[in-house]
Order: structure tokens, then sequence, then C-alpha cells
């Protein structure tokens, strides 16, 4: 699947943002298993967005490294 680069560099934010939010309202739904519900979506979304974010700033790091290595 190919999205925009506008669109793929927002991704990890958009999915902190939903992880956050989720969170907040784990705390004030009070209605059937929704608190839980939200609170593992939350978590999910902060883990994977922070993930994302973690794993594309360690690879462009490692990639301009390449790039400028002169060892040959």
């Amino acid at each position: 699947m190919w999205v925009s680069k506008p669109i793929y560099e927002c991704l990890p934010y958009f999915y902190l943002l939903v992880g956050v939010i989720a969170l907040g309202l784990s705390m004030y739904l009070n209605y059937w298993y929704m608190p839980t519900i939200c609170f593992v979506v939350g978590f999910a979304c902060l883990v994977g967005g922070l993930v994302v974010l973690l794993k594309r700033r360690d690879y462009r790091i490692t990639d301009r490294r390449v790039g400028t290595r002169q060892d040959y």
C-alpha cells in the first residue's frame, strides 16, 4: 500500500494522538467494557506509534551513515 509522503510522515503522530484520546476516554466512559477496550486500544496505539517513530529514526540515522561511508 502506497500513501503520499505527508500522510506517511504524519502516521506515527496520528497513532500517538489516537492513543492519548483513547486513554483519556477510558477514564471518563463507564458503560459495559468500554474503559477496558479504550485502555487497551490507547496503550496499543501509543506503543505502535512510538515503535514506528523510533524505527524510522534509527533507519534514517543508519542509512545516512551508510551513504557517507568511504571504505572502498
